[in-house]
């Protein structure tokens, strides 16, 4: 009987006819699986090439979305609102603008006002925050995701033991027996005494008759109970380093802050009060010689001390009465000091002796100095009275913020020092200038400290001939010294109480440096709070993004000592002047303290009988918002009388002298040298200066320069570089119009002002870096209104697109290199990006998009000067000419309505284009689409010479149409023009492009977004969205940056990284907005072009690491699903030739039923499969050839690519587009190839089962697949049928045919066990979310040996994620912590010398002879736990147990997904045609995986048996003698598995 039935079962198995086993073997060639991989597929094209997509959108035209059911619908098209058009309120962070309301503005004043005022315009994808690029999975997303999840409770973790793993072999403490002591049952899970176990709860329904059926469904039921509903959130997040898409919205511009101190100025308190003092704050840095603030000033004085006074003083405003300041500091420093001066009412004698009285006299000696301060009150009250509006120096004192800060210490010190932790990716994009300007010896930093309250009791008078800066420094850097000079001085005694603190966030009442209320600001009659201006110490690269326009004006020094005459107490008053008549003085200047808030005048201190003084005075001034020619500075320097006399003035007039403020168009700024005027000046003089010798005038020391003084602006309107200036103003004359115009000593006409403006466009190159980067924002947007609308020039218009692009460049690079070290992960500059996301717009579009069709874009050519258009124009053409080329002479003329309808009614046939064909750059044929019509030597001159392109698309006529009529009103496209002048840009601009080319690829994303939103054409087919002539200008730009990629990578290769990340997230984006089936043409392009280069490289792998980031940051799309078209269905192949898998993976099978053509090409890389899924051809096919054995790097690539697939599907897992599970079951069917990859894969996996001394199950599995072929699957050895057949037998195929292919599958590089365990994971993610019919029908189809490898895959997954158990967690915590803090032991005997360097070079040698081939658990990185937890080593009792909790669910949701499985294979081997392979029986030390008992819901606990025999038990069809019925005991979370019969 049993013979009968293995003669049937054989002669089942084995028919087949000569002709078919001719055909078999003439397609599959003797040889391992993996070695065809690169050379076969079922539609001829090898994994090496990219098969050509299909196109995207005439497959969307024949099945619309309405065809699919229900949630299915949204997988088919991108959705309608995915592009958005946004205006973002600007941050606004006072209650008023500060801009200027006055209408009589000129252009730059009202173009930085109207820059200032502007909202932001931000184009929005909906759902790109869906993406992996903007929303990774991280460890902490993972953890918060993993909250709630089931406490799965273990026999072994509540009986006390474990089962001993591999790498626990040496603990003998949890051994109670031997093996062989040990029963082999259902219950057992470890070495333990029967005895112990508890007896299991009876089941009254255990022998009562079910029904196979019924019980199939009830397992099934169960098996979906509780199940997690994300499996890869139970999986560590894919590793940070790898994430190359990773992106994040640029933040918006703001106002630039340093670390902001908070000073409080309590009160002032002397020996003797007697008059007024005054005080003024501000910051000073010794290293820098520099003043890195404004003063701030403060009156503390008692209302009785200020009622002296009120002769000279108004009501004093609000502002004024401040006491409080924050200062701002970029660049903190221990060698910045807080200065207070303090001033006092003019009054008769010098420094000294005005300092006698404060130094000598006591509070305490206040009885019996009565007298004597009586007689000081009421000489102080005449003061007061006569001389109340000058002040003189008093004292001085200074306060060390370093020695504050490091005293108190930190704000909040946290006992656990994270010093290590590596910073996260947010962490490190965060950094910015301050963080690394404040490192190593000079580490200091005054955003964190505790709040200070200091009490200032030694003040130093001031001395009348070291007043200046410069002695100051002198001064503040003595006092660091410990034999401080100053020390030695008798200190003016006093008390003055401060307040040190951390600015907060939003303090209520503050007032910014115009004196404009920051929000919050409750009430208006609170006492404010002032933001002191900083004057940073060094550069500070920011974009101004708020209107200010401020003026310090310091007088130095005056030198009177040749002035004859009663010319001592010198005062010099300042005065804003807008015209020359002393009523035309404007109130501009900023009040000190308890004063109006602005005023038309203002005093120096003076100095008594000082003929030279010097000055240490500031001035602010808020310059008008236009400024004319007649704005002056004018200076008047007085004799003040201190001593009442008949007869004479308080003050007289001893000098005069003026700066004119505007000169050819510029503020001046700087230091001054000017000559004193004795006499007033004539009329007419403010348009002059006073280096000219007026005549009739008397100068001081004969025309000499005497007075020293400097100018310095803070502005946001003027410039302050030659360079920009005169861009600024060519550019501004150019829009009003104004000619002529004179420029410095220049006229300029029309004639001559497009040569200074090439130059000007040439020369900003040479601009200073701060304020090229604080303008930027002003000068993209000048460039970008150069391209789009070009200036017309009597009549004319010019082309400025080339020079305009190479400035841009320029510009481009200017700033990046100025902001190097602020820039991203990426390379990425963040002012430049936040420029392009929020400023960037197109000159002149309406973004009002409620109303009305916005007015259509006229796409414009040159006209060439004193010519019309050229007839030969109007010729047939059969290609279009691209809208940009500065060579064509084309009158300008609207031509979106011509192409529209051309295009509507012809179509677009890019059949011929040369994307696809040789004559692609980089193709065999290759040559230059344009041809310069110049053929001069230099073709620039050629572009100089001509004037811009024209585009239109002309059908074939007897007559030429009239040329049209100039316009007046011109507008480009900014994208096109950008790819224009990028293709056929110069080597020098090129190269500058290149080192920028995210940057012009985002601007031109940006310009092709806005103009599809503008002029509504979103509505529009794909295909007609852009014209042709662009999309050839993006194929030539893509070729020529795919090309720069391939030559530079050996080269440059931090270069070669940013090109092909910026080439990636361009077409990324462009899949977004543009025709995506030419997209993806675009990337088969690029794709061929490195197969070409590979194929010649000496080292591959950096170019194959380069291709792999390109495809995982193309696959980051938000639509990724949508774009691999998952619910269109595979049509099968032509013929049913075998797919890359089938016919490579194992032998074929010949049985009598042929396998599905369809199904099978779905689960292997076939070419339908490659072609229709694009994106996820892609993405598996650089798997399967980093998989490949002969791949070079093979351990970086297998990390690269698993860990992508991995990083997809984890973003699957959490979008929430996709939890129906139809939905994620189309999005399963992207990855079903992942499955037999990894079964062709899996001699090279980790081998989670092996144990010690024993041969690996998998590869006697693979041996007995080849070994007895004939007698277990009938499957014929491919070179004896290639014998058989008549074909001869290839070089090496006598040993192949004893050693099989065994033995060349498993050559190669090993799998890391993480590599192998994220690929294995990603496995079960296939199988949990495929289809269960689709993965029937593909097991049915599969041979038996491809089979058996399945099953081998299945139980690799069981033994890679398996549970081992709280206590091995325990033990790897404390393992790791008692290794570390023996390295801490260690470094402290090192640092302290008790043990030498040979000393410890011998005692590590001993350890490691000592310690043989014993394991660290540290250093095996194949431990699941240590991979899963964090990089501290003493962690808590929470953090172990969730660990444990996250690894239990783990290990249970894999166990169930793999018994979904076995059921599957069940089912589809029912049929007596499709037997169940048989194997042998596993060695018996075999691993097992275990299954929890959590929600067992009262029914047994047991164990399910090792994998390795319920395999065989499954395999029982196979055996000769008849099979009883059987079933596998599960416990109720994970139910039984039966046999079939």
């Amino acid at each position: 009987m049993a013979a009968s039935e293995r003669r049937a079962f054989a002669h089942k198995i084995n028919r087949t006819v000569a002709a078919e086993v001719r055909k078999q073997v003439s397609r599959e060639r003797s040889g391992s699986p993996h070695s065809s991989r690169r050379s076969s597929s079922s539609l001829g094209v090898p994994l090496t090439e990219v098969v050509e997509p299909l196109d995207f959108e005439d497959v969307l035209l024949s099945r619309p979305p309405d065809v699919e059911p229900g949630p299915l619908r949204d997988l088919v098209e991108f959705p309608a609102d995915d592009l958005e058009l946004l205006k973002q309120p600007r941050e606004c962070r006072t209650t008023e603008s500060g801009v200027p309301e006055d209408g009589k503005l000129d252009a730059q004043v009202r173009a930085a006002v109207a820059m200032y005022s502007e909202d932001w315009v931000i184009v929005r994808r909906r759902y790109q925050h869906l993406s992996t690029a903007y929303s990774p999975v991280t460890t902490e997303t993972q953890r918060e995701r993993q909250k709630g999840l089931t406490c799965q409770v273990f026999e072994q973790d509540t009986s006390g033991d474990e089962r001993t793993g591999p790498e626990d072999t040496d603990d003998s403490q949890h051994c109670s027996g031997s093996p062989e002591d040990t029963p082999r049952s259902s219950g057992a899970s470890g070495i333990f005494s029967l005895r112990n176990l508890a007896s299991d709860s009876l089941l009254p329904a255990l022998l009562e008759r079910a029904a196979p059926e019924d019980v199939d469904r009830r397992n099934e039921a169960l098996r979906r109970q509780h199940r997690a509903p994300a499996l890869l959130t139970l999986y560590p997040a894919p590793d940070e380093d790898e994430t190359v898409e990773r992106c994040s919205l640029p933040e918006p511009p703001r106002e630039h802050f340093g670390q902001r101190i908070l000073v409080k100025c309590l009160s002032l308190k002397f020996e003797i009060e007697i008059e007024p003092i005054f005080g003024t704050l501000a910051l000073y840095d010794v290293r820098e010689k520099k003043k890195i603030s404004e003063n701030f000033y403060f009156d503390l004085n008692s209302d009785s001390v200020k009622g002296l006074l009120r002769a000279h003083g108004t009501h004093p405003a609000i502002s004024t009465l401040a006491r409080s300041a924050i200062f701002s500091v970029t660049y903190p420093s221990p060698d910045i000091f807080l200065v207070v001066k303090l001033e006092k009412v003019l009054q008769q004698g010098d420094i000294s002796e005005c300092c006698e009285p404060y130094m000598v006299m006591k509070e305490a000696d206040t009885a019996k100095n009565k007298e004597k301060l009586e007689r000081l009150r009421l000489a102080a009250e005449q003061f007061c009275t006569r001389l109340g509006r000058y002040r003189m120096p008093f004292a001085w004192t200074a306060v060390h913020l370093a020695n504050i800060v490091s005293s108190v210490g930190p704000q909040d010190r946290d006992s656990d020092s994270e010093g290590e932790r590596r910073p996260t990716w947010a962490e490190r994009r965060r950094r910015g200038p301050q963080d690394r300007g404040c490192s190593g010896d000079d580490a200091c930093s005054f955003s964190s400290f505790r709040p200070a309250t200091l009490t200032v009791t030694n003040f130093f008078k001031q001395e009348a001939e070291r007043l200046s800066d410069e002695d100051l420094f002198k001064f503040l850097a003595d006092m660091r010294r410990p034999s401080s000079l100053l020390r030695r001085l008798r200190p003016v005694t006093a008390q003055l109480k401060i307040d040190i603190s951390p600015a907060p966030e939003n303090l209520h009442f503050c007032l910014s440096p115009e004196l404009l209320h920051v929000k919050p600001y409750p009430d208006p009659r609170g006492r404010p709070t002032k933001e002191v201006l900083e004057f940073p110490a060094r550069e500070v690269y920011a974009p101004h993004t708020c209107y200010r326009n401020l003026l310090f004006v310091y007088p130095h020094s005056l030198n009177f000592s040749s002035r004859q005459g009663s010319v001592r107490n010198l005062a010099v008053r300042i005065q804003y002047m807008a015209g020359e008549d002393q009523s035309q003085a404007l109130p501009v200047i900023f009040g000190k303290s308890s004063c109006s808030e602005f005023t038309r005048e203002a005093f120096t201190p003076v100095v008594y009988h000082n003929k030279s003084p010097e000055f240490y005075e500031e001035f602010k001034l808020r310059l008008p918002a236009c400024v004319t020619e007649n704005h002056h500075l004018f200076f008047t320097f007085y004799h003040v009388s201190c001593q009442p006399r008949p007869g004479t003035a308080l003050e007289t007039p001893v000098g005069f002298t003026w700066i004119p403020l505007l000169q050819h168009g510029r503020l001046r700024t700087g230091p001054f040298c000017l000559p004193v005027s004795v006499d007033q000046p004539p009329p007419s003089y403010s348009v002059l200066t006073p280096d000219v010798a007026l005549p009739g005038m008397r100068w001081v020391d004969g025309h000499k320069a005497v007075f020293s003084v400097e100018l310095t602006a803070v502005s946001s309107v003027h410039p302050q570089d030659p360079h920009l200036d005169k861009f600024f103003t060519l550019v501004h004359v150019l829009e009003e119009g104004t000619f002529p115009f004179r420029l410095k000593e220049t006229v300029l006409s029309e004639a001559t002002v497009e040569q200074e403006l090439r130059a000007s466009l040439a020369a900003l190159r040479l601009a200073s870096p701060e304020p090229l980067v604080a303008f930027s924002h002003h000068v993209l947007d000048k460039l970008v209104h150069l391209v789009v609308r070009p200036p017309i020039i009597g009549g004319q218009i010019v082309n400025l697109g080339r020079g305009a692009f190479e400035a841009m460049a320029h510009v481009a690079s200017l700033v990046h290199r100025s902001l190097e070290a602020v820039q991203d992960c990426r390379g990425h500059c963040p002012l430049l990006a936040a420029y392009v996301h929020y400023a960037f717009r197109l000159p002149g579009g309406d973004l009002s998009l409620s109303g009305g069709v916005p007015p259509a874009t006229v796409q414009a050519a040159t006209l060439a000067r004193g010519s019309g258009r050229p007839t030969s124009l109007y010729l047939t053409r059969s290609k279009s000419i691209s809208s940009s080329n500065p060579d064509l002479a084309v009158a300008p003329g609207s031509v979106d309505d011509e192409v529209s309808r051309i295009l509507a009614t012809k179509g677009v046939d890019r059949s011929h284009s040369w994307v696809n064909s040789a004559y692609a750059p980089g193709g065999s044929k290759a040559v230059l689409r344009r041809v310069l019509p110049y053929c001069g030597a230099d073709p620039r001159q050629a572009t100089d010479r001509s004037s811009s392109r024209a585009s239109s698309y002309l059908e074939a006529s007897s007559s030429a149409p009239p040329a049209p009529q100039p316009r007046h009103t011109v507008q480009k496209l900014l994208h096109e023009e950008l790819a224009l002048q990028w293709v056929v840009s110069g080597s020098a601009v090129r190269e500058v492009a290149l080192q920028h080319a995210w940057f012009f690829f985002q601007l031109m994303i940006k310009s092709m977004e806005l103009h599809l939103l503008l002029n509504q054409r979103l509505d529009t087919p794909r295909k007609l969205r852009f014209p042709g002539r662009f999309l050839d200008d993006i194929a030539a730009l893509v070729a020529s940056v795919g090309l720069e990629v391939i030559t530079r990578v050996h080269k440059d290769m931090e270069l070669a990284e940013r090109l092909n990340a910026s080439l990636a997230f361009f077409l990324s984006d462009l899949l977004s907005i543009a025709d995506r089936g030419y997209i993806f043409s675009l990337v088969r392009a690029h794709y061929k072009q490195v197969a070409t280069r590979l194929q010649s490289a000496p080292n591959p792998t950096a170019l194959l690491t380069l291709r792999m980031d390109f495809t995982r940051i193309l696959c980051s799309h938000e639509h990724y699903v949508t774009l691999n078209l998952p619910c269109s269905p595979l049509s099968p192949p032509a013929s049913p030739s075998p797919s890359v898998s089938s016919t490579t993976s194992q032998s074929s099978t010949f049985s009598s039923q042929a396998p599905d053509p369809k199904v099978t090409s779905m689960f292997e890389l076939s070419g339908p499969f490659r072609q229709q899924h694009f994106l996820s051809g892609l993405l598996l096919t650089e798997l399967a050839l980093a998989l490949d054995p002969e791949a070079e790097g093979a351990s970086l690539l297998h990390k690269k690519a698993i860990g992508a697939v991995h990083s997809l599907l984890c973003s699957h897992d959490v979008d929430s587009r996709y939890t129906e599970a139809t939905v994620k079951a189309k999005v399963a069917e992207l990855y079903l190839p992942l499955l037999s990859l990894a079964r062709d894969t899996l001699p090279r996996l980790h081998g989670f089962a092996e144990g010690s001394g024993q041969r690996s199950r998998l590869a006697s599995m693979l041996d007995s697949d080849t070994e007895g072929e004939g007698d277990i699957g009938g499957t014929i050895n491919p070179s004896v049928a290639m014998a058989i057949a008549g074909g001869p037998l290839a070089p090496g195929s006598r040993a192949s045919i004893s050693q099989g292919p065994s033995a060349a599958a498993r050559s190669g590089c090993p799998l890391s066990a993480e590599s192998s365990r994220t690929l294995l994971v990603c496995v079960l993610w296939v199988l949990k979310n495929a289809e269960p019919a689709l993965l029937q029908r593909w097991a049915a189809d599969l041979a038996l040996p491809q089979l058996g490898r399945l099953l081998d895959l299945l139980y690799l997954c069981l033994a890679a994620f398996e549970y081992k158990g709280k206590r091995a967690f325990e033990r790897i915590n404390s393992l790791t912590f008692k290794k570390s803090l023996d390295m801490k032991a260690r470094l402290e005997e090192a640092i302290l010398g008790t043990i030498g360097a040979r000393q410890e070079m011998v005692r590590r040698s001993r350890e490691r002879s000592s310690s043989g081939n014993q394991e660290n658990v540290r250093w095996r990185k194949n431990v699941t736990h240590w991979r899963q937890t964090s990089d501290r080593v003493d962690k808590t009792k929470d953090e172990m147990e969730h660990e444990a909790l996250v690894d239990g669910n783990l290990a249970t949701e894999a166990s169930l997904v793999v018994l979904d499985m076995l059921e599957i294979i069940v089912q589809s081997r029912e049929r007596p045609e499709c037997p169940l392979p048989a194997a042998r029986p596993s060695h018996p030390a075999s691993t097992g995986f275990q299954v929890p008992r959590a929600a067992f819901r009262g029914r047994h606990r047991a164990l399910c048996r090792p994998l390795p025999e319920a395999s065989a038990t499954l395999r029982q069809p196979h055996q000769h003698r008849p099979r009883p019925r059987q079933r596998l005991a599960l416990p109720a979370h994970a139910p039984e598995l039966r046999d079939r019969p």
